[in-house]
């Protein structure tokens, strides 16, 4: 499923889950339920602006963004992050005076399987999402799965809570799981908008993906260095842009090489590349065999 598709089933869902929350709130009256259906309008906002800054990357370049819009999703997942640390807080503030005087909450046996049942649809969609989102390399869906993830730890929270309260007479249970959980999606907001922050500061692709490209550039010289055409490579260097991944090095050719015979091996090179990994961009920089370094075939 592509991103945008992703995040359209994202906002219809987080509208639907919404109302299920509210109705849990409705009947039984519970602040817990209530604070986790506020969450919840976090996820329509969250999933709307993520939709947006999704159709905003895919846009082509142009004058202005020679390098494209993909960048544009990694405001959105910051976005993302804050909100869910807006929500941990209003979590808080609900919590907060329930611990000193906690309230017995009535008829909570069909609010809390209405409210586990949108978990449940949560849970499921969240999941979806950020294993779609990692398969097509969009922060914006992988945050936004995030995002829903850690609604649903709320939602259990929430519901643990409300639940062995009910069952034990200790509604001061309630109040201190919602605290608890609060506490963990801040972990998660925090991470979120350290992730997307590294982003925007073009900040190296992993190193799993590090290793896959330096592995397709040693197997594609091993055959180059036998015909002679290539002496050495260095000063590789690699950034993130949303779904692109740019890479970059030094290519150091014999003196005597043609600017066509260049061309094809830095076109050899390049392959080999974007057959190691999807939406890579290649800039080589090719140097005589003076530019060298003396250190045979070095990578980075």
């Amino acid at each position: 499923m592509t991103p945008v598709r992703a995040l359209s089933l994202s906002l219809v869902v987080a509208g639907v889950v919404f109302g299920l929350k509210w109705l849990a709130y409705a009947i039984t009256g519970s602040v817990a339920l209530y604070s986790d259906a506020l969450e919840s309008i976090v996820n329509i906002v969250a999933a709307g602006t993520a939709l947006v800054a999704v159709l905003v990357s895919r846009r082509p370049a142009d004058s202005n963004h020679p390098f494209g819009h993909t960048k544009a999703e990694y405001f959105s997942a910051v976005l993302e992050g804050v909100l869910i640390v807006l929500a941990a807080l209003a979590i808080v503030r609900e919590a907060g005076p329930k611990l000193f005087m906690p309230q017995p909450v009535e008829s909570l046996g069909t609010g809390l399987l209405v409210s586990l049942g949108a978990s449940g649809i949560n849970a499921a969609l969240g999941w979806f999402l950020v294993s779609s989102g990692r398969k097509a390399r969009s922060p914006a869906v992988v945050a936004d799965g995030r995002h829903i993830l850690a609604d649903v730890l709320t939602s259990v929270g929430v519901l643990l809570g409300v639940g062995l309260a009910w069952l034990s007479g200790w509604w001061v249970l309630d109040p201190l799981l919602a605290m608890a959980v609060a506490i963990n999606i801040l972990w998660v907001g925090w991470r979120l908008v350290r992730d997307s922050v590294g982003g925007l500061m073009d900040e190296s692709v992993s190193e799993l993906e590090l290793s896959s490209i330096r592995s397709a550039l040693h197997k594609a010289l091993e055959g180059l260095a036998a015909e002679g055409k290539v002496l050495e490579i260095h000063d590789l260097r690699t950034r993130r842009a949303g779904p692109r991944t740019f890479v970059e090095f030094h290519l150091v050719v014999p003196g005597q090489t043609s600017v066509e015979q260049a061309h094809q091996i830095c076109d050899r090179l390049e392959g080999a590349l974007q057959a190691s990994l999807d939406g890579i961009t290649t800039t080589i920089h090719v140097e005589p065999d003076h530019k060298a370094k003396h250190t045979t075939f070095r990578i980075g």
